[in-house]
């Protein structure tokens, strides 16, 4: 896979909320990991995505995690925000992240072929 910066400026943007964008190639993740540095997912590597709700803790987690099992991508909008996205990537740690417009990411996701992992999401899907 391309980096991030190649990613952006090769392809077409099908979403992009400035820390969550998706290209015809795959899904990037701006400010993940413990650097900050983005993160480029094809999306043939994304097994399934889940919908969990961001309760108040959740909402809290502003980046990282105190779950081994799941990674929260820096997002400082993120108290606002009531929807994460959960994304099997078949790898121990899933990324967590919280687009801006979940409906656009999860239609996205869908139109390439990711599997949609619960009835709530698929709900979320067809509004």
């Amino acid at each position: 896979m391309e980096t991030f910066a190649e990613l952006e400026a090769n392809h077409e943007m099908e979403y992009d909320d400035g820390l969550i964008a998706c290209s015809d190639d795959g899904l990037a993740i701006r400010r993940y990991d413990l650097f900050l540095r983005p993160k480029s997912i094809p999306y043939g590597q994304i097994r399934s995505v889940r919908q969990v709700g961001l309760g108040a803790v959740r909402r809290w987690r502003i980046w990282g995690t105190t779950d081994p099992r799941r990674w929260f991508s820096l997002d400082w909008r993120r108290p606002h925000k009531r929807v994460a996205l959960v994304l099997d990537v078949s790898k121990r740690v899933k990324p967590v992240i919280t687009p801006d417009d979940p409906q656009r990411v999860v239609a996205v996701l869908r139109s390439h072929g990711v599997d949609l992992a619960s009835g709530a999401l698929k709900a979320l899907a067809e509004r």
